[in-house]
């Protein structure tokens, strides 16, 4: 069996305001900590630099951030919507496309999830206070890694076949999410106040998008481990022999 280990290319996060490029370490160990090889990619929108991050690498993790603009989902900006970042939807929609044409494993996590519903056709809200309000704790304050509310696992999803469980109690920390799913996606999960938080598309290997945080709780929680263990394991299927 080969000892190599899968190669996981992750979005990077963005500072307009400092002009870089950065990354939260618990992208970065969470993945080494599953099996594999954490590299943040440039924000790039360069076609042949996107088909070949595409091909060269062998996972793909789609990160938090600024929020997707409301352009991408064919809505207009409401006031409460967030800081945006055009240079993030536009490599991030690129990569997508190639990915999903290459058939690629793919995590999304908090905008990830997301991202990944308003280019597959659905819709966001921009607000949860204004547009859907909940007695939920949907925007945490540190730390990060603890649990603040419960989100309800559909049976028949694969997120159930990992986990074994019906019930997960997660961390929060976001003011959008899906409203109208895309018809390309099934949920997984969903918070006891009908939000949807965890993704996946049937005619793909492997395509998860959760709405919480493993990034930050995988040190200390298992069910968030697991998850990035599945997509570290489904990337190194495809040379695994």
């Amino acid at each position: 069996m080969s000892t190599k280990k899968p190669m996981i290319g992750i979005v990077p996060l963005v500072d307009e305001e400092r002009e870089s490029y950065w990354m939260l370490p618990g992208y970065m160990e969470g993945i080494t900590m599953a099996g594999g090889i954490p590299v943040m990619l440039p924000l790039v929108s360069n076609m042949q630099d996107i088909r070949q991050m595409a091909d060269g690498f062998d996972g793909f993790l789609f990160t938090g951030g600024q929020d997707v603009a409301p352009e991408c989902y064919g809505q207009k900006r409401l006031p409460q919507c967030g800081q945006t970042c055009p240079g993030r939807d536009q490599m991030e929609a690129l990569l997508l496309e190639e990915v999903l044409k290459r058939d690629k494993p793919l995590l999304g996590i908090c905008r990830g999830i997301q991202f990944l519903n308003a280019m597959l056709g659905g819709t966001l809200y921009q607000d949860l206070p204004g547009e859907h309000p909940s007695e939920l704790n949907h925007h945490q304050t540190p730390p990060y890694d603890r649990p603040v509310h419960e989100v309800v696992v559909e049976k028949d999803s694969p997120l159930y076949k990992l986990l074994g469980k019906e019930r997960l109690s997660v961390n929060s920390y976001h003011h959008q999410a899906v409203k109208t799913l895309s018809s390309k996606l099934s949920a997984m999960a969903y918070a006891t106040d009908g939000l949807v938080e965890a993704v996946w598309m049937p005619e793909k290997q492997f395509v998860w998008a959760v709405q919480w945080h493993p990034e930050f709780s995988f040190r200390v929680e298992e069910n968030s481990r697991k998850i990035l263990e599945e997509l570290v394991h489904e990337a190194g299927k495809s040379w695994i022999f």
